[in-house]
């Protein structure tokens, strides 16, 4: 070989392991600086319970935004959607078209439903524990995010006491059966969990808070109550002594407020059976609900005043499901009349409506006709339910 050629090979040779040196180093530091910040990352993420806290270290606009929450509208006109149509881009244009066109200005979504399972990854250690999550919306911050743009006020429901899920994670919370001792259910094969069960309650109360910090604006408690299907005869209530089924329920309701005021006035409404307004004399109905016992620890009481559930005959009617007006103007007014009797603002009732065939087949007539109803008897909020989440449109005022 030439001396040129020889020379010429060194030089290259030179110029090659260079680089090949600035590569490794480059990577070295980067991956430092990935791990640094993956860390710091990591580290935001478990102190998430402070959502306005942001390090100063991290690149401010590739952290989320801290949670907000939307001030309760003085006349809530709401609708409920399930978690699986919550967590659907194709259902939740049907949705946005709807929010965007009519009267609606909140929302009711299923943070756990009736059958137990949360509908988001969650960062609660009790029910991560638990191992209740499920990703039924992928995204919850986003969702809450994109329904405030738009103005929403968005309500979490909690399904509290059936919960068929956790009554076979954790059978010794379970109402029992008195024949056998085992986990009694109902008709459908549901399952409940014993309402006097202070685990329970702090486990509903850890889903609750846990659904404000991620942005829901009310937490909405449903099945707040014992079982009302099946073979109830065969229910072991192991009542303590001097307690009854509305004593026990009653103290869930005090340590609910309690937990859900003490740090953060988190607005909460409670659903109760329509029955409830129109039931007197102490009159628990077997499931444990008093109006007057429930009234003074929530913000707002939602009861089911569906046509449909109001038994043949009730209050001389051959079929309660075809006088949707009637039915929900008697018992609106009764709800109103008992809450200022104990001092409280009429506007405290927000009833459920019905947008559901079931009796009768409910036109757009119909469903507006429990609104007119409503505000009849001095209410100013209302929420429609429909299991299939399809809502007759027409019957809302247009934008």
């Amino acid at each position: 070989m030439s001396h040129k050629k020889y020379k010429k090979l060194i030089i290259i040779s030179g110029i090659v392991i260079f680089a090949i040196v600035c590569v490794f180093v480059s990577s070295y530091f980067f991956s430092i600086s990935f791990d640094s910040t993956k860390s710091q990352s990591i580290n935001l993420i478990k102190n998430s319970e402070s959502t306005s806290i942001v390090s100063p270290e991290i690149d401010t606009n590739s952290v989320p935004l801290p949670i907000s929450h939307i001030a309760t509208p003085e006349n809530v006109k709401a609708i409920y959607i399930s978690a699986w149509v919550a967590g659907s881009a194709k259902h939740m244009q049907r949705i946005y078209n709807l929010l965007d066109t009519t009267e609606l200005n909140a929302i009711v979504i299923d943070v756990k439903d009736s059958t137990g399972r949360v509908s988001f990854h969650s960062n609660n250690t009790l029910i991560n524990e638990l191992g209740s999550s499920e990703k039924r919306i992928a995204d919850i911050n986003k969702l809450i995010e994109d329904l405030h743009a738009k103005n929403i006020y968005v309500i979490g429901r909690v399904s509290v006491f059936q919960d068929p899920y956790m009554t076979k994670k954790m059978p010794d919370w379970a109402v029992k059966r008195k024949s056998d001792g085992a986990v009694w259910k109902d008709r459908k094969g549901l399952s409940f969990l014993d309402p006097a069960n202070k685990a329970v309650w702090d486990y509903i109360v850890a889903v609750g808070q846990n659904a404000y910090s991620v942005g829901f604006d009310e937490i909405n408690f449903d099945y707040i109550r014992y079982p009302s299907d099946g073979n109830i005869k065969d229910i072991n209530y192991r009542l303590a002594e001097g307690k009854t089924r509305a004593s026990n329920i009653e103290d869930f309701f005090i340590y609910l407020h309690d937990n859900m005021k003490k740090d953060i006035d988190i607005p909460t409404s409670a659903d109760l059976f329509g029955l409830v307004t129109t039931s007197v004399g102490g009159d628990d109905m077997g499931i444990g609900q008093i109006l007057e016992k429930a009234l003074p620890h929530f913000d707002f009481i939602a009861p089911m005043a569906y046509p449909s559930h109001f038994a043949i005959g009730w209050n001389g009617y051959k079929n309660p499901a075809s006088k949707p007006y009637e039915v929900v103007n008697l018992t609106m007014k009764k709800a109103a009349e008992r809450t200022i009797a104990m001092g409280y603002t009429p506007s405290k009732i927000r009833p459920w409506l019905q947008d559901f065939d079931m009796g009768a087949t409910y036109t757009k007539e119909m469903v507006r006709a429990q609104i007119k109803a409503t505000n009849d008897a001095g209410l100013n909020s209302w929420m429609l339910w429909d299991p299939k989440n399809i809502y007759t449109k027409d019957a809302l005022e247009l934008n």
